[in-house]
Parts: structure tokens; C-alpha cells; sequence
């Protein structure tokens, strides 16, 4: 094999978010920012800063930063400033009732992360793990929710409920907020929390803003690399009609039936197999453009906002991925694989916001469309001590629509929130191919002859999710002496999924002679030699589980919560959620076992924040929340995810969640937007999911499947501090004058013990089987899948308060994870397969450069230079005589990028 290449990493999650901005009214247009989230106490007559300390300014000398936030509940007038008793300090972080993040745009562009799931990475507890899937004090995506300007999105990946937030380009998105304490305005899927994007709405003054980027990988870049054919839009991310899907695929497909020859050579063949080197991979590059403007109309204010972007990235992956079969790491596959992947990603966002008096309306639409275009060569051997040459190309193409209206309006003392939206998502994946060559020593070289070891796969899926969903909120203020304010409110969502996956095998009637076996790809399946030969396609969609499913989940909630300050300095929250939840998954064919789950649950929640010094206060927190199944971890149906080149099958025999919630909280905020904070929290799970990873089929490979544990518990603290450090004092003339250093750092323990009850449990190997012992599966005090026990986010800074110019150092350390449970084979409980993600470092710095006289006009100049450390991705399995197993390990390329765009 050529010289191989290592991965070029496109997302390097490190660091932490910097101080959240106060949220504040703007004076017009559509762009609003709205209050504290959730009915949070807002009371009049302040707007100044404690005497002796400065008013706090960003980056160019403005005032602190207006924070949009779109999420469910009505709220308070945002009018109105926070007073705090015996002193002003405009925090969200302080005001709001609950435990929240919020990044605002600022925040978000000084990480200079491209996405939203890297930003969210500096986020106190939080971790990116995978394709963009955010974790929550470790608890896996599963447990929390993900909402755009307050309503719920479908997810085009299929392993998932939630949407992978590295899809969300940060251009698009004015905030991002994390709550991680319950309040019974939120989804009751809440067990880690809930992260709300709220996308940027019509603004203030009129602006046009565009700029471009290019940043190299120091292992991907101008290197050696593989691709194929496809079309002739694959740079854009669009199929240019190469791998449509013939109509008798789908034919075949759900009659289970085979392909004739005739029809195999109708099939894209030469475009979609043919594999060739690339030595000179190009470097990544993305563009995009915004405007903005609005105007009076009588006594209304009417904003507009479009904008779009397209970038493409390209990284390479030199991984070693070993399968072991027994206690001693026996292997029975080991394999080194080298993926290319170039990703292409579109997306779109025109936007229409009115001010009418105190009422406020929002019409958003916004389009993503990502696509990742993979080819793989890998060379290893298998159980047998067979050499074999395997590759692979692959299209994901993955699509995301939305549409919303959002309508808040105040009538004196009542606040009413009204929410609607249509969301679609879909994956298509047309022409999976695979191809395993056995090399013979008869002829001296790598054949294929279509049969048993060495043979031809193809498979074509499609998955495509509706979702509606829409929600009524009322808040009303009582004029107490004390304010009180009481919520109430109902939301709906239908979410139907329609899935297939059809997958083939090449199989030659007449057989093939040894000169025909030693022809590439694409001779191998010439329409001349899929003719001469009778190569036809025998199908095997249902070889293990279900060729397709359609799926539902219908949720009617409704809620009641009450806010009021008991007494000075003491204030509580108190609501209850009732939710009901229809969810469906009906596999198409005999013989295979669907789900159908009808649950309700009354969902209380409860905090009470004691403001017992002028700058500090303490929160005391207690819910209950549950955690559903989603789609793919029920559907018994073969998934391939890209990012690991792994098979998933789901077990319909899973079970809802349910999750107790604690936590007390500190806060000591010492000057406007400064802050320390420190928390305790715990958790108790009831039939938590876990994923476990086996050998599959032909064991060249992992299959991962799932299934509940009787419970488990999380326990845990975590740490924030943000200080800004003046450097005008230090003398050295005017050239630290309007300078400050910032600092943001914050760290999380977390512990969490399975409890495995020896209760019986469904076998995730066998889920049509009888029930085993939980012991058999889990052992009591494993950490949850997904859990680190050590999370450092650390962000040093220095940056003019007068003008755009920061340099900003990122350092991110997240301790070992498990992945997956290890597999019980033969009897034998396998290790864990574990994650080491490390210590990362970032640079980042931002320069403006303001055009003519107008400071509002300025052309930004960006560079990034990301994972300093080379920092490799590992994957494995240690063993009890001390061997180990590479699962999926490869190097990790640093990447610089320098950017520039230009504002008007």
C-alpha cells in the first residue's frame, strides 16, 4: 500500500466560552433581544452600574453586548433592567431563576470556531463527542434536547433524536443558551439539559457584511489522499444526478428480492467504484454573506435578514481498526484504513422581524444542507490470517429545513407567547460501496472473484423526517407587594420518520476466471463483464434486521409554574410538566419485532436562590426528568456511520428514562460580568441506555447495539471563574491604555455508577431472545457511556476595549471515556472500548480595521492555529494481560486558518 496520511482534524474542541452579556432591550427593527428565560423576576428603575465601576465594553468601545434569546415560556418585559438587591449587576447568568450558559455572537466569534458544537465545547460541563453531538456532565446526547428559537428539531443523522450541532454554521446563530437545571417550561426531555440556538434575527440598522477563509491541515493538505469520480457538483455538496436511485432498487428492495444483470449494468458503476490517489488533496475554504435593514411602517418597525455560506473541507485519517475476540485480545480483524473526507456544507437563513408597540413577531426560515463525499482504502487481515484489501466510497448527504413563526406579545401585565414550526430533515446515502480483494499467493496478487472472502457490496438508504410542533405560553405579573409572576402553557410536536436501507451483494452466475478477478472496480462491473458473466445482485437488506421502517412520536405537554420573592434576598421558581408520549417504530417485514411506548409523567421542578450578600447568591435545585429512546437505538435496522466506519442496529425492546435531579449552587459576581461560581450535583437514573460494541458480521468490523441498564447514578462539581485584568496601570505610555487581559477557565468532576441489580435485561447480541442477568452485561460502579471524570476549559486573552483586536489562547483537556460496553462473547465479558480525547491547544486572533472615518464599517482580519499538541485521536481496549487493542486510532494534523471579512 502507498504511503498513508493522517487524519486532518476539522473540529479541534477545546477551551472554555467566555462572559455572557447582559441581555438588553434594542431600540428597534426586528433584531430583539427578549428577557430572562422562564419568567425570571425583572424589577424597574435601574440601569446603572454600581458608583466606581466602569461600565463594561466589548471590542470597539460599545456598550455590552444585546444577547438575542428565542426560547419557550412567556417571559417577563425585557424592557425592564435587573436590579439586584443593594447592587446593579446585569447578568443573565445571575438574573435568570435557573442554571444557564449563554454564548452571544461576540462570545462565539472569539473562539473562532466555524460551528456551533465546537463553541459549545468551552461551555462549563460540556463535551463534544463524535460528529457534533453535545454531552452534558456526561450524559449522552440522548439526555438532553436541542431547540431552535425555542422549538424542537428533527435530526437527519438516523443514530440520533437530536440534531449534530456541528451541521449549525456559527454565521447563522445570534446566541446559544444551555440551561442545565429543569424548569416545566422546557421539554421533559431534559436530563442533561437543553441547548437553545436562537438564530439572528432582522437587525437594528441596515448592514451588508461577507468574507472568506482558507486554512491548511498539516497532514491532509497537499498530501496524499483518495477519492473517486461522482458527479461533476460534488464540490457543492449536490448530486448532480449520478447516484440517483433507479426505480428498480427500490423495487427490489422492498420486495426483498434480487437485481438481474441487465438491470446491475444500468447502475453507476465507473463513477461511484473507482478509487485514485490524490497527492495534492486542496486546502479547505469556505465563503459567506449577510445583509441586513430595516424600516418604519406607520407605527411599526419592520426588519429584514438574509444571508448564506458554503464551505469545503477535506481531511485525511491514517487509522488502526482492530476487532479483538476474547479476554486476551486475540485479534480477529486488523486493519489500517485511510479515509478522505471532503465535506461540503450550504446553508441559508432569511429572516422577517416586526416591532408593533410591545408586541414582537419572528419568521424565520433556514436551510442547511452538509454533505461528506468518503473514499477508503485499507489493508489488514482477519480471523482466518487472511490479507485483504478493502474499499470503500460513500456519499452522506445530509439536509436540514425549518420554518418558524414565533409571536410575543404583552398586554399590560400579560405576556403571551405563541410558537410555531414545520421542520424536515433527510439522509440519503445512494451507491455505499464496498469492495474486499483476498490477496493469493496461486496468482501473486489481490482478487476478487464475487464470492465468499472476497467479494462486492452496495447499498442505498434514505431517511426523511417530518416535524411539526407548536406551543402556547402565558405569563401574568401580580401586582404584590412582592412580584409574582405565574406561567402557564401548552406544546404539541408530531415527528414522523420514514427510513430504508437496501443493501446488495455482487454475486457472478457463471464465475469468473482469475484474470477477470484481478480487474479493478470498475472492470470488475463493466457492463461488458456484469453481461458476459451474469453478475447479478442478490439481496440482503434483511440479513440482519429490518430493510425499512417508519416511525412516530406525538407529545402533548402542558405546564403550570409560579415565580415569586418570597422575601427579601430569597426567591423561588416551583412548576410541574405533564407530558404524554405516543412513540412508534414499525419495521417493515415478517418476523421482526417493532415498538410501540404510551407513557405519561408528571415532571415537578424546584429552585429557590437565596441572595444573601449584595454580590452573591445561592441556588438549591430539585426536578425530575426522563430520557425516551430514540428512533435508530429502536429501529432493527443496519446503520453505517461515516465517522467511525461502524455498524449500528437499534433494539425495539428498549424503555423510557427516568431521571432525579439535585443541585446546589454558589455564585459570587464581583464586578458586571465577572463572576465565580461553584456547584455540587447528583442524579439518579432509572433504565439508563448503553451502547455496546461486538464483533459483526464476517468480525472485520464493530457492531454497536444497546441496551437499558436497571440504573446508575452521577455525581459530581464543577468550578467557573472569569475575570478581566485592566492593563491601562502598567504603564509603558498609551500602548496599554484601552487593553485587558481576560480570563474564562472552569472544570467539571464527574463520577457515575452503573447499578446493575442482577435484574433481567434484553440481550443487545440476541433481542428477540430471553432475558439474561444484568450482570452478564454490566458491571456495578462502571461509568456511564460518554463520561469523563476530569473536563479543563481554560481561555487567556488579550483584547482592546476601544477597538476589534484580541489574541485569544484556548487550552481544553477532557480525561478518558468509554465509548461503547464491551461485548459479551461466548460467554465472556470483553473491556470496555474507551476514548482518550487529551489536551488540546488553540490560538486564535481577530484584528479590525476600521474603513474611512466609519467605525462601524471595518474590515476583520482572523488567523487560528488549532491543536498545537497534535493531539491523536484514540480509541481501545486494554486487556487483563496488559495488551491492548486499537479500536479507531489515528493522528490528528494541526490546522491553520486566516480569514477575512469585510462589514458595510
Amino acid at each position: 500500500m502507498k504511503k498513508q496520511l493522517a487524519f486532518g482534524s476539522l473540529l479541534l474542541l477545546t477551551s472554555t466560552m467566555v462572559a455572557p452579556m447582559a441581555l438588553a432591550q434594542t431600540s428597534g427593527g426586528g433584531a430583539q433581544t427578549t428577557s430572562p428565560p422562564a419568567g425570571a423576576v425583572v424589577q424597574p428603575n435601574a440601569g446603572q452600574p454600581e458608583e466606581g465601576t466602569p461600565p463594561d465594553t466589548g471590542p470597539g468601545g460599545a456598550d455590552t453586548q444585546d444577547v438575542e434569546v428565542s426560547i419557550p415560556g412567556a417571559s417577563s418585559d425585557a424592557s425592564d433592567d435587573i436590579v439586584v438587591i443593594g447592587r446593579n449587576i446585569p447578568n443573565i447568568v445571575r438574573a435568570t431563576p435557573q442554571v444557564i450558559s449563554v454564548l452571544s455572537s461576540e462570545d462565539i466569534a472569539r473562539t473562532g470556531e466555524g460551528d456551533i458544537a465546537g463553541a459549545l465545547s468551552r461551555v462549563t460541563g460540556l463535551s463534544v463527542v463524535g460528529n457534533g453531538f453535545v454531552f452534558v456532565r456526561g450524559l449522552g446526547d440522548r439526555y438532553s434536547s436541542s431547540l431552535l428559537n425555542g422549538s424542537p428539531l428533527p435530526s437527519p443523522e438516523p443514530l440520533r433524536r437530536v440534531v449534530p450541532l456541528d451541521i449549525f454554521p456559527t454565521n447563522v446563530i445570534a446566541s446559544s443558551l444551555v440551561q442545565k437545571s429543569f424548569s416545566a417550561n422546557f421539554p421533559a426531555e431534559f436530563g442533561g439539559g437543553v441547548i437553545n440556538l436562537t438564530t439572528k434575527a432582522a437587525p437594528k440598522e441596515s448592514f451588508l457584511q461577507f468574507g472568506s477563509s482558507v486554512g491548511f491541515d498539516t497532514v491532509t493538505t497537499s498530501e496524499l489522499g483518495y477519492t473517486y469520480d461522482g458527479g461533476s457538483h460534488d464540490w457543492l455538496g449536490f448530486d448532480d444526478g449520478e447516484r440517483t436511485i433507479p426505480g428498480f432498487i427500490k423495487d427490489a428492495g422492498m420486495a426483498g428480492t434480487g437485481v438481474s444483470a441487465a438491470q446491475v449494468a444500468e447502475l453507476s458503476n465507473a463513477q461511484t467504484s473507482l478509487v485514485f490517489e490524490n497527492r495534492n488533496i486542496p486546502a479547505n475554504f469556505s465563503g459567506e454573506m449577510s445583509a441586513g435593514t430595516s424600516f418604519d411602517v406607520g407605527s411599526s418597525r419592520i426588519g429584514l435578514i438574509a444571508g448564506g455560506g458554503i464551505s469545503n473541507t477535506w481531511r485525511t485519517r491514517d487509522a488502526i481498526q482492530q476487532v479483538a475476540i476474547d479476554q486476551q485480545g486475540t485479534l480477529v480483524s486488523d486493519f489500517r484504513n485511510v479515509a478522505t473526507d471532503h465535506r461540503a456544507l450550504v446553508n441559508g437563513l432569511f429572516g422577517i422581524g416586526a416591532e408593533v408597540g410591545r408586541h414582537r413577531f419572528r419568521f424565520t426560515n433556514l436551510y442547511i444542507h452538509d454533505t461528506l463525499k468518503q473514499a477508503i482504502m485499507g489493508q489488514g487481515v482477519d480471523q482466518n490470517n487472511l490479507n485483504l484489501l478493502n474499499q470503500n466510497t460513500n456519499w452522506f448527504e445530509r439536509q436540514l429545513f425549518t420554518s418558524q413563526g414565533v409571536a410575543e406579545m404583552k398586554f399590560g401585565d400579560l405576556n403571551v407567547d405563541i410558537r410555531g414550526a414545520y421542520a424536515n430533515t433527510q439522509r440519503n446515502s445512494p451507491y455505499e460501496r464496498t469492495f474486499t480483494y483476498l490477496f493469493s499467493d496461486q496468482v501473486g496478487d489481490y482478487i476478487n472473484n464475487l464470492a465468499n472472502q472476497s467479494l462486492a457490496q452496495v447499498a442505498f438508504s434514505e431517511l426523511d423526517e417530518d416535524l411539526w410542533s407548536g406551543s402556547v405560553d402565558f405569563g401574568y405579573e401580580l401586582n404584590f407587594d412582592t412580584p409574582v409572576t405565574v406561567q402557564a402553557g401548552y406544546a404539541y410536536s408530531d415527528a414522523d420518520r420514514d427510513s430504508y436501507r437496501y443493501q446488495f451483494r455482487y454475486q457472478a452466475a457463471n464465475g469468473l476466471d482469475l484474470a477477470e478477478q484481478q480487474l479493478r472496480p470498475d472492470y470488475l462491473l463493466s457492463d461488458y463483464n456484469v453481461i458476459l458473466n451474469d453478475i447479478r445482485l442478490v439481496n440482503e437488506s434483511t440479513s440482519q434486521g429490518a430493510a425499512a421502517y417508519s416511525a412516530s412520536l406525538r407529545t402533548h405537554a402542558g405546564y403550570v409554574q409560579l415565580e415569586a420573592e418570597a422575601f427579601d434576598g430569597l426567591r423561588a421558581q416551583v412548576g410541574v410538566r405533564y407530558e404524554d408520549a405516543e412513540q412508534r417504530v414499525l419495521p417493515v417485514g415478517a418476523g421482526v419485532t417493532g415498538t410501540s411506548l404510551n407513557n405519561g409523567y408528571w415532571l415537578p421542578a424546584s429552585t429557590i436562590t437565596w441572595n444573601f450578600a449584595s454580590d452573591m447568591q445561592l441556588r438549591l435545585h430539585a426536578s425530575k426528568t426522563i430520557a425516551r429512546p430514540q428512533f435508530r437505538e429502536l429501529a432493527p435496522q443496519i446503520y453505517l456511520d461515516f465517522e467511525s466506519n461502524r455498524q449500528f442496529i437499534g433494539n425495539p425492546r428498549l424503555t423510557d428514562s427516568e431521571l432525579w435531579n439535585l443541585e446546589a449552587r454558589y455564585e459570587w459576581f464581583f464586578q458586571r460580568d465577572q463572576r465565580f461560581t461553584l456547584a455540587g450535583f447528583f442524579k439518579r437514573l432509572d433504565n439508563p441506555i448503553e451502547a455496546f460494541g461486538s464483533p459483526g458480521a464476517g468480525s472485520s468490523s464493530l457492531l454497536t447495539s444497546f441496551s437499558n441498564a436497571p440504573g446508575a447514578k452521577l455525581y459530581g462539581a464543577e468550578a467557573e471563574v472569569v475575570k478581566y485584568f485592566p492593563l491601562d496601570g502598567i504603564g509603558l505610555g498609551d500602548l496599554f491604555a484601552t487593553k485587558r487581559a481576560v480570563l474564562v477557565a472552569n472544570y467539571t468532576y464527574t463520577q457515575s455508577e452503573l447499578d446493575a441489580q442482577n435484574q433481567p435485561v434484553v440481550n443487545p447480541i440476541n433481542v428477540n431472545g430471553p432475558l439474561i442477568p444484568a450482570s452478564q452485561l454490566f458491571v456495578d460502579g462502571s461509568p456511564l457511556v460518554g463520561q469523563s471524570d476530569h473536563l479543563i476549559n481554560a481561555q487567556f486573552g488579550l483584547e482592546d476595549t476601544e477597538m476589534l483586536s484580541q489574541v485569544t489562547l484556548l487550552v481544553n483537556y477532557a480525561s478518558e471515556r468509554i465509548t461503547n460496553r464491551g461485548a459479551i462473547v461466548n460467554g465472556v465479558r470483553l473491556p470496555d472500548i474507551r476514548e482518550k480525547p487529551g489536551v488540546r491547544l488553540d490560538v486564535v486572533w481577530r484584528q479590525g480595521i476600521p474603513l474611512g472615518n466609519d467605525s462601524d464599517k471595518q474590515v476583520e482580519l482572523k488567523f487560528e492555529a488549532r491543536n498545537l499538541t497534535k493531539t491523536r485521536y484514540q480509541e481501545f481496549q486494554i486487556f487483563d494481560n496488559g495488551g491492548r487493542a486499537d479500536v479507531n486510532t489515528y493522528n490528528l494534523g494541526r490546522i491553520f486558518t486566516f480569514g477575512v471579512s469585510v462589514g458595510l
